[in-house]
């Protein structure tokens, strides 16, 4: 017997009745009133398309049906901000402290104990899955790139994305200490992320010669194409301010390209003046922000014995207000970064809420892991529902966000091209033979 909370008609072509949908992530609804930023509206589904997006109640009787009685429905999930090559190894290598030097010190031992390409490709497809039964569509990791692993990741990697074609649609990108930006080994990273179609990126930090560290990387990036994505002021030393150098930087080299900052954590430490003008430099210079509140709650303001006295994130709201592109991501999970986590985009819209207090209003919350961080990675058509637009939902019994973010919504359907598909999850016993080592 099924489970879902609705049964989903066989045919091709059939109705979805009485939904309620985040205005925010539909395109073509400005007739439609909100409550809350949410709407009521029939979506008539076609050849794995949606084909109308129709006033409540008004689809044709004839067709075959699925009544949700005012359950939400979502476009797929985008994640902006994962670590899958990372991922699921906290069994063979915990962080027996949970800070940020415990987690770099026991990631660096298990990359050079563990990381093969067997590996690497078994724990990625162990996350993919994850992931896409929980209703994700677009992901885009970050791959640890010191070497050898830049050439073994991103074999995987590329393989991978082959492989999950037509389910998840994958980018990478390269990380490594922006330190080593003059060493003969940039070059052949460059290569390997033009080989494969990956994405700039680094861990930034105060260091005398940041500078020229960011003018290479810009000039990089415009020579080959490549968009940048960066980790940026993890930490809570408030004298940190890498953030606003990156924005000057990309002014400086006249980049034309995207350049998404992760964490930015720093800028929350931080007096108001300085605050807003590192506010108003970033979105002069156009750059995007990911926020990763489950994570950094994880990481920062950790101390033996003492409890923590900020939440760990950057200032959200106010980079919003300003006119930055701001969105939240899962980041690390199960490894040394951070010891839980599903890649499920539920569970980061719910905690996002709750830590970043992005309710009171909640008219547009749904926008942080659908249409932002698509727009983002460029795949703007994938993280909204649209007339002519794949078929691609995710379900929910809950009507309003009450429901939504007071229960985990274990029985949504994912619908894929217009159908449903199996939620089933990866037993964590698969990964059994690669925590014996």
């Amino acid at each position: 017997m099924s489970t879902n909370f609705v049964e989903l008609p066989s045919a091709r072509h059939f109705a979805l009745k009485h939904c309620t949908l985040p205005k925010i992530s539909v395109n073509g609804a400005d007739d439609f009133a909100a409550r809350e930023g949410l709407i009521k509206a029939d979506l008539i589904i076609a050849d794995g398309k949606v084909d109308q997006i129709l006033p409540y109640g008004s689809a044709d009787a004839t067709l075959p049906a699925a009544d949700l009685r005012d359950g939400m429905v979502w476009p797929c999930f985008a994640e902006l901000h994962t670590h899958i090559d990372k991922g699921h190894i906290w069994e063979r290598r915990r962080n027996p402290d949970g800070t940020f030097m415990g987690a770099l010190e026991n990631v660096k031992l298990d990359r050079e104990a563990n990381w093969s390409a067997d590996d690497v490709a078994a724990r990625m497809e162990f996350s993919l899955k994850t992931a896409y039964a929980h209703g994700t569509a677009l992901l885009r990791t970050h791959l640890d790139s010191l070497p050898p692993q830049h050439r073994i990741s991103f074999e995987v990697f590329s393989a991978m994305r082959e492989k999950w074609k037509g389910r998840i649609d994958l980018q990478a990108v390269a990380l490594f200490s922006t330190e080593m930006i003059f060493e003969p080994f940039f070059d052949d990273l460059v290569q390997v992320i033009r080989d494969h179609g990956g994405l700039l990126g680094g861990v930034t930090m105060m260091l005398p010669d940041l500078d020229a560290q960011l003018d290479k990387m810009f000039r990089t990036a415009s020579d080959n194409g490549f968009d940048i994505d960066l980790h940026v002021d993890e930490t809570e030393e408030r004298e940190v301010l890498t953030l606003k150098k990156i924005a000057e930087a990309k002014i400086r080299n006249g980049y034309e390209g995207k350049v998404t900052v992760g964490h930015c954590c720093s800028l929350a430490r931080q007096d108001e003046e300085t605050a807003k003008r590192t506010i108003d430099v970033v979105a002069k210079a156009g750059l995007s922000v990911v926020s990763l509140p489950m994570c950094n709650m994880y990481l920062q303001d950790r101390h033996t014995g003492r409890t923590p006295r900020w939440r760990g994130v950057t200032l959200f709201k106010e980079l919003t207000a300003a006119g930055v592109q701001t969105c939240v991501s899962s980041d690390n999970t199960r490894d040394p970064f951070y010891a839980y986590g599903d890649l499920d985009g539920v569970e980061v819209v719910r905690e996002a809420v709750r830590i970043l207090q992005l309710d009171h209003p909640l008219d547009e919350a749904a926008r942080i892991m659908t249409r932002t961080p698509a727009e983002i990675m460029g795949v703007a058509d994938r993280g909204v529902i649209a007339e002519g637009g794949p078929a691609d939902l995710v379900l929910f019994s809950a009507r309003r966000w009450s429901e939504f973010l007071s229960r985990p919504q274990a029985d949504r359907i994912v619908m894929r091209n217009g159908m449903g598909i199996d939620r089933s999850l990866p037993d964590y016993r698969e990964l059994d033979p690669l925590m014996d080592k």
